[in-house]
């Protein structure tokens, strides 16, 4: 008799993506959640049902390009995301090169979207705390621009401030292209 051998996640075929963001009604639809917003749509365009409560945050499983993947959505707020991500990372033994993070950036114009393989943190504070807490900062994220902060805001006002009425058509399109870019990037570095 044969006997088909178990399947199992192996950490270093496992990608995990996190969306960045703050918890909570009143930062639902805040510049600083476009991390959450984009991994919002990822999820939904590959059917992963992020409803699972570990880590610090809210997680699903699932295929993003054929590939075994969680997203993850902490709910730490925003400076302290690192505390969440490393969690997920230690239970499924990720390698950080694929851990992919998903955030907003005020140094890319609206609407914009960048993927790095590697970077610093800027001036982004969840991205501090990601690098922190992962010990590196050589892993790929996908910036969602939302910048430049408009004169005479500052930047803590600006970033948790509701996404401008005006801004909102081209800012869903930007989600969308962040969760496209997620998928490409799997893709292509399997």
């Amino acid at each position: 008799m044969f006997f088909k051998k178990k399947e199992t996640i192996n950490g270093k075929d496992l990608w995990l993506v996190v969306g960045l963001g703050n918890p909570g009604k009143q930062y639902t639809y805040t510049w600083h959640n476009c991390g959450f917003l984009s991994t919002e749509i990822l999820a939904q365009r590959n059917s992963i049902s992020v409803t699972k409560v570990k880590f610090k945050g809210y997680y699903g499983k699932g295929k993003i390009s054929g590939k075994d993947a969680i997203i993850l959505r902490p709910t730490t707020y925003m400076n302290n995301s690192g505390e969440s991500v490393i969690e997920a990372v230690k239970f499924f033994k990720i390698d950080p090169s694929h851990v992919i993070i998903v955030y907003d950036d005020i140094d890319i114009q609206v609407g914009k979207i960048r993927v790095r393989p590697s970077g610093s943190a800027g001036t982004h504070n969840g991205m501090k705390s990601v690098i922190y807490h992962l010990g590196t900062q050589d892993f790929p994220r996908v910036r969602i621009g939302c910048g430049p902060v408009p004169e005479k805001w500052n930047l803590v006002d600006f970033v948790l401030s509701e996404i401008f009425e005006d801004k909102k058509e081209i800012m869903f399109d930007s989600f969308t292209e962040g969760a496209k870019a997620v998928e490409k990037y799997i893709e292509e570095h399997t």
